[in-house]
């Protein structure tokens, strides 16, 4: 029998409805992403705190039903038409470049003894909180400019990478057989998104239709891919990100050269608005407040905080030079910097199977928090300079045609929609 606690589950509920308030009340240029509040405020209510709320098996249930919304629309933001080429290439790179950077600082930290395993430390570094940000960037114009479109690109390489690594290494001791059935359940998800393509296709204006009906038929349709893949990779073992992630890449092919606005609003609704929030609310209820109570430990936030940037940032300023600003090179390096979702998941995993010590966990994930919390605001500021740069430069070229790039090598990136 399940467990249920109706008080903290009711208080999770109350927690991620007042932290959308909070965020709705605070200026958009000062508002913290509310993911960082849920965690915050999950830990306040936590037994850690107040003690008000308790995970139970419920309300896990619904962690990771969030968990697996959360990574659905991170693969729904991977458009392949759109990043394939330069983008992908460079992105795919850069993850290549922060997983050694990553394992070799893992290692120094590992013969210090400041951590435990390499292996774990610098796989939880070497991630990016695309889905995350994904918000952020929306609520900003970002999706639709050739910056986010590098950053798209580059985010789903922190993001996909990290869940392969979860799935075939870091959770199992059989790498040979969880790739074998990596590939099976690939091949399935392939057939599943063929068959749904076409499925869909001959059935689009009839499924839309159902958006201002009761019966909601493509949301419904929608809720079983993504939790029928979500239940697959779960049956076969492997982590369910990645049952998230194949069904939102699968629903982008569906959608492609279709409007479907209201069909994403709704989606979104459905995901920010109850189920993702569980996750967070819950992480923060879960977190170890108590291993942050020494300084060694404090400072091993600072360090992990710090060593984000470096791994995941200095790939972005290396790789880019040929095709971002200087300003937009700096905002893509904090923006890759930002970690939070599979920080968690893999220090959960770490620390459940003794390869973790508990305060390098709650390091990892205290900084992770941070990173969220400032590295996205100094990623927007930067654009916003960026972007101020380029229409004066625009105003002493006297237009967009009728000029050349700033002295300085540095090309300049125009904010429009990429191709």
């Amino acid at each position: 029998m399940i467990k249920v606690d109706p008080a903290s589950f009711f208080a999770v509920v109350l927690t991620a409805a007042v932290a959308a308030a909070t965020v709705a009340a605070v200026p958009k240029r000062l508002a913290p992403p509310v993911v960082v509040l849920e965690l915050v405020l999950g830990i306040v209510i936590g037994p850690e705190v107040l003690g008000i709320a308790q995970n139970d098996d419920f309300i896990e249930f619904f962690s990771n039903l969030g968990l697996g919304m959360l990574f659905f629309f991170a693969g729904y933001e991977i458009d392949f038409e759109r990043i394939k080429g330069l983008p992908l290439k460079l992105g795919g790179w850069g993850w290549l470049l922060s997983v050694a950077v990553a394992y070799a600082l893992g290692g120094i930290l590992a013969a210090t003894g400041v951590i435990a395993s390499a292996l774990y430390a610098g796989s939880a570094m070497a991630t990016t909180a695309i889905g995350t940000l994904i918000p952020i960037l929306r609520d900003n114009g970002e999706l639709k400019t050739r910056f986010g479109t590098y950053l798209l690109a580059a985010g789903g390489a922190g993001e996909f990478g990290p869940i392969l690594l979860l799935t075939i290494v870091l959770s199992t001791d059989h790498p040979v057989r969880e790739s074998a059935i990596l590939i099976a359940f690939a091949l399935v998800a392939v057939a599943l998104g063929i068959a749904s393509i076409r499925w869909a296709g001959r059935r689009w204006e009839a499924l839309m239709a159902t958006l201002e009906a009761s019966s909601q038929l493509a949301v419904r349709v929608t809720m079983v891919l993504i939790f029928g893949l979500v239940f697959l990779a779960n049956r076969l073992g492997l982590d369910l990100l990645l049952g998230g992630f194949a069904a939102g890449m699968i629903v982008r092919l569906i959608l492609k050269g279709h409007e479907a606005e209201v069909f994403e609003s709704k989606l979104t609704a459905i995901g920010f608005g109850f189920f993702i929030p569980f996750f967070f609310v819950a992480s923060g209820i879960d977190f170890d407040l108590a291993a942050l109570g020494s300084i060694g430990a404090i400072a091993k936030l600072l360090l992990f905080f710090a060593l984000f940037l470096v791994v995941r940032g200095a790939p972005a300023l290396l790789l880019y030079r040929g095709v971002l600003g200087a300003r937009d090179r700096a905002a893509l390096a904090f923006y890759c910097a930002t970690e939070l979702p599979l920080v968690v998941a893999i220090t959960t995993l770490a620390t459940e199977s003794g390869h973790m010590h508990a305060s390098t966990a709650a390091g990892l994930v205290g900084a992770a928090m941070l990173s969220t919390l400032v590295f996205p605001f100094v990623g927007l500021a930067l654009r916003r300079h960026a972007e101020a740069d380029h229409a004066e430069h625009l105003g002493e070229d006297g237009g967009p045609d009728g000029g050349s790039p700033p002295l300085g090598g540095e090309p300049v990136v125009r904010p429009q929609p990429a191709a």
